[in-house]
């Protein structure tokens, strides 16, 4: 540490320094930790980050209630029993506790437990290793790393430059999750997986939805399927979806009127509140990347290590690197990261290539799991169909209807769901699979393993699913691709 007289900059050394405290720094860091490395942690807002907040635990505490209730509804004995409305104030109050109430004592907490230090203030590089912080007070800190910096902090919303949008307010994914009354009218623009969670939630919680769909239909990063089994849902739960349009200006009457949204076929749609689910930029913008030779508000390009291309010391983890922005796949790579800083620092030489080992993200390119807990559920790993034929393999997709699985009917009278299995012909492996029903997202991971691990499927026959599960639905998609083809 060096002088820190009135008007001097306090400085201080640290084996690592991690920018942003969400669960990817989080990890980062406590990989550092465990290797003795020490390791501060710069944060400008919550510790804990978007997941905690504003994302992952907000939006399925109050989607939980709704897929429960749904689920209900399909059993007779029980059904009678929840006709009714969901409870808002119980809904909101328990999102309310999942989020903290929106404070971070608990992660700041275990932060210091595992020996990292917490700056809190703005974090930006200002060269080669070093960081600045510049605390909400104004004051400002130094800090040098003797091996690595590492930008952890993911990826921000993104709202279209519309005629009349920034006056209107708009929500993001943030409002969408945090808001403390159930809007009237909402519209929804955008069909991936924020807007068809946030459509289920405000319409079933009582909000008149409409989705504004530019695309032909919902979840188009999935197979088609999904998204025609989630759109049948809503629309059967009173909400509209319209494909094939986009908002054109959208202006609010007044400082708590209603807001107007301008179609570009001419129409004009009138609702208390509006939602941009329309994509996530890099949250770099302010980061002093210029600094260090990169371009700010850029994605930032890393190797399977995730160290930034051009680099011997910088890293970039998580949604901010753009491999693949969900929480599960950012605490993955924080953890190949932190694994790889510190052999990197006890002068480990690492593989050129990683394949299985501990130093490479391999799964990001191949093995994503993806859940949107909408009802019905969607889940996903791996390649659809498409995207396998577009990268040259040699495929077979073999579809099942999940009704025809034994553990469905029992789960759910009147159970609608469907499953495929894409097979590489040449290898026989499984490249991608996807599930979509009531209670899908707890088989997901057995995909995952078959994909991740390349299982044969030779192998696959042995692995026997419980009766009377939903799992079973892999003895069919396996006696079905054996039998010759598509279900």
């Amino acid at each position: 540490m060096t002088d820190t007289a009135e008007g001097a900059v306090e400085s201080i050394e640290y084996d690592v320094v991690v920018i942003g405290a969400g669960p990817v720094g989080e990890n980062v860091a406590d990989r550092a930790r465990a290797a003795g490395l020490s390791t501060a942690v710069v944060e400008s807002e919550l510790i804990g980050g978007e997941c905690s907040y504003w994302a992952c635990m907000p939006s399925k505490a109050l989607l939980r209630p709704v897929v429960a209730r749904a689920d209900a509804r399909h059993l007779p004995g029980l059904s009678a029993a929840v006709r009714g409305p969901l409870d808002v104030a119980e809904v909101l109050a328990r999102r309310d506790a999942f989020a903290s109430h929106w404070k971070d004592d608990g992660q700041a907490a275990w932060l210091d437990g595992i020996g990292a230090v917490v700056h809190r203030g703005t974090g930006r590089l200002t060269g080669v290793r070093t960081v600045s912080v510049t605390a909400p007070d104004g004051r400002e800190q130094r800090l040098t790393a003797r091996h690595a910096v590492a930008v952890c902090t993911g990826s921000r919303a993104v709202v279209p430059g519309l005629p009349g949008l920034a006056g209107a307010r708009p929500w993001t994914s943030r409002e969408a999750t945090s808001a403390k009354e159930v809007p009237g009218r909402l519209v929804v623009v955008g069909g991936g997986v924020v807007g068809v969670e946030m459509a289920t939630v405000w319409q079933a919680l009582g909000a008149e939805v409409t989705m504004l769909i530019r695309g032909s239909g919902l979840l188009p990063r999935m197979e088609p399927f999904a998204g025609e089994l989630v759109a049948e849902a809503l629309t059967g739960a009173g909400a509209r979806i319209r494909t094939g349009v986009s908002a054109t200006a959208v202006h609010r009457a007044g400082q708590d009127g209603p807001v107007t949204v301008d179609l570009d076929n001419g129409e004009r749609i009138e609702a208390d509140e509006i939602l941009f689910a329309t994509g996530r930029a890099p949250r770099t913008d302010d980061l002093g990347l210029e600094t260090v030779d990169l371009e700010p508000g850029s994605w930032l390009t890393v190797d399977d290590s995730c160290r930034v291309e051009g680099t011997t010391w910088l890293y970039a983890v998580g949604d901010v690197n753009h491999r693949a922005l969900l929480t599960h796949q950012g605490k993955y790579q924080a953890r190949i990261a932190g694994a790889a800083i510190a052999a990197r620092a006890q002068g480990i030489p690492l593989p050129e290539t990683d394949r299985w080992g501990a130093y490479a993200a391999t799964a990001d390119h191949a093995a994503v799991p993806q859940v949107v807990f909408t009802e019905p559920e969607a889940a996903s790993v791996g390649l659809t169909l498409a995207e396998a034929e577009r990268a040259g393999h040699r495929v077979r997709a073999v579809d099942y209807d999940l009704a025809s699985v034994a553990g469905s009917g029992l789960y759910a009278d009147g159970y609608r769901g469907r499953a495929r299995m894409v097979v590489d012909l040449d290898r026989e492996t499984v490249l991608g699979v996807t599930f979509v029903g009531p209670g899908i997202g707890e088989l997901l991971h057995s995909a995952t393993v078959a994909v991740a691990g390349e299982v044969p499927i030779e192998r696959l026959w042995h692995a026997v699913p419980a009766y009377p599960t939903i799992s079973e639905v892999w003895l069919r998609l396996l006696e079905t691709y054996r039998d010759g083809g598509r279900g």
